[in-house]
């Protein structure tokens, strides 16, 4: 049973005196609870120990179990889309720009497989803790931006063929990288190749950068 902030007492010491340090350790907790356990599986007592604070500090800093599930998956998408920005597609020509997102999509997810099963675990539970998140649709927005931004001048230019919807192009690339690590397992043992071998994951980034550009392609 959660605890209201209201009712709690002040943190006191060091927390009292670094509250973001403190937040920000128990949120780097959660992610990791969360990744490994899910929203049901995972334990606010073993999120307390592994940010080395008492449990009252963090039912005092989220509120609640489901309200730190959703700013978990809100640091997680914020921290995706910064990584993204930074990617500055704007000053590279379009069919670069569209390459290094998917390099960078594929990269993300091979080497934060917590963002997948996060992301798993959030639609088993029908989206509703991003769906009642401003936060994450602001983060969101951007990258499509971005995306459109690119198509437009690649059409502009003539190399990419006109009218692609950018969310459209955006779900395909995400479901491109993302089911590859999520169900590699499984392709791994029902077709016997190693999918998670870097010589494996190298040849089909080459597929899919080659797919979705001759399918961009005017």
């Amino acid at each position: 049973m959660s605890l209201s902030a209201e009712l709690l007492p002040e943190p006191q010491g060091r927390n009292r005196r670094n509250p973001e340090a403190t937040r920000a350790s128990i949120l780097a907790a959660a992610r990791i609870e969360f990744a490994a356990r899910g929203l049901e599986g995972a334990r606010v007592d073993q999120i307390a120990r592994r940010a080395k604070v008492n449990k009252q500090l963090v039912y005092y800093y989220f509120g609640s179990k489901d309200d730190l599930y959703r700013a978990a998956l809100e640091a997680t998408y914020a921290e995706i889309r910064a990584m993204e920005r930074e990617l500055d597609l704007s000053a590279l020509p379009p069919r670069e720009a569209m390459e290094k997102l998917i390099c960078f999509s594929l990269d993300y997810l091979n080497e934060h497989r917590d963002f997948i099963r996060m992301l798993a675990d959030e639609n088993a539970h029908g989206a509703t803790h991003v769906r009642n998140s401003e936060s994450a649709l602001r983060t969101n927005s951007p990258l499509l931006n971005l995306i459109a931004e690119t198509l437009e001048r690649g059409a502009a230019e003539g190399v990419f063929r006109p009218g692609v919807d950018p969310l459209e192009l955006y779900v395909s690339i995400a479901g491109m990288t993302f089911f590859y690590f999520a169900n590699g397992l499984t392709m791994s043992a029902i077709f016997g190749r190693d999918l998670s071998r870097k010589e494996s994951i190298e040849s089909y980034r080459k597929h899919i950068v080659t797919l979705t550009l001759n399918g961009l392609r005017a």
